[in-house]
């Protein structure tokens, strides 16, 4: 393919993206090492302004560290919806310090909105997605309204519905056409296992206990042998997905929206 014809163009000031670009992007850097792809990505500029958004889970340091060989001050977005583990609270601050990042941004629930529809902190237990979206889907929105792209940790083998994942997406929860990428769409269980035994990255702690996925305390559980490694998120509810990554999420929020009803 002729170089042009592989160059995405952006505007200079607020680039946003189109499927074909994503496209584009897909054809370029298939077959590329992911680490290669990520230092063309970030010393070329071709997402633009990017962010990772990380949740120091279980396999969330392979990514983290692959971003820091190339630039230790990408921003790291994590998302502190004061249901976390303890473990994974320590284990971010662990790898923040391991790995050398320099722009960690830890976002947090809007007291306002907490206070007005989940006063008793018990929403998980009856509307999980509605806990989700004020604790993780609205203060992701609101920072990322000030990036073009951004990095997110999923992998086709974590479950049927991220299998096939491409590594370049556009965001369908931004009307504005926000570029997802996606640097481990096509690792395996193994591959990733090898790079923490490659480089001797800590491990998550709760990961020996029975948790491959691992999300809030209140809906992670420990998953038996043979299920999908996010099986034991949301257990008993018909929900695969946080809100972040699903197509309708508030990233983009209309006029007049109120985050408090």
């Amino acid at each position: 393919m002729a170089e042009a014809a592989r160059r995405i163009d952006m505007l200079d000031t607020a680039p946003r993206f189109t499927a074909a670009q994503a496209d584009a992007l897909n054809v370029r850097f298939a077959g590329v090492a992911t680490h290669e792809m990520l230092a063309a990505l970030l010393r070329e500029g071709l997402a633009g302004r990017i962010a990772a958004v990380s949740s120091f889970g279980a396999e969330s340091a392979v990514l983290l560290h692959l971003i820091a060989s190339v630039d230790r001050n990408v921003p790291v977005l994590f998302l502190d919806t004061g249901k976390h583990f303890a473990e994974t609270l320590a284990y971010r601050d662990e790898l923040v310090a391991r790995i050398g990042l320099t722009n960690l941004i830890n976002l947090t629930p809007d007291a306002e909105v907490l206070a007005k529809r989940d006063e008793t902190g018990l929403r998980w237990s009856y509307d999980p997605d509605g806990c989700c979206e004020i604790r993780k889907v609205l203060p992701l929105a609101q920072a990322l309204s000030g990036f073009d792209a951004s990095f997110t940790g999923r992998k086709g083998f974590q479950s049927k519905t991220r299998a096939g994942l491409a590594r370049f997406e556009i965001d369908t929860t931004d009307a504005a056409g926000r570029l997802k990428v996606n640097p481990l769409a096509d690792w395996s269980a193994d591959q990733i296992e090898a790079y923490f035994k490659a480089t001797g990255l800590p491990a998550h702690p709760l990961v020996e206990q029975g948790y491959p996925s691992i999300g809030c305390s209140p809906c992670t559980t420990k998953v038996a042998p043979g299920e999908d490694p996010r099986s034991g998120r949301w257990k008993g509810w018909d929900k695969t997905e946080c809100g972040i990554h699903v197509e309708g999420a508030a990233s983009e929020l209309p006029p007049g929206y109120d985050p408090a009803f």
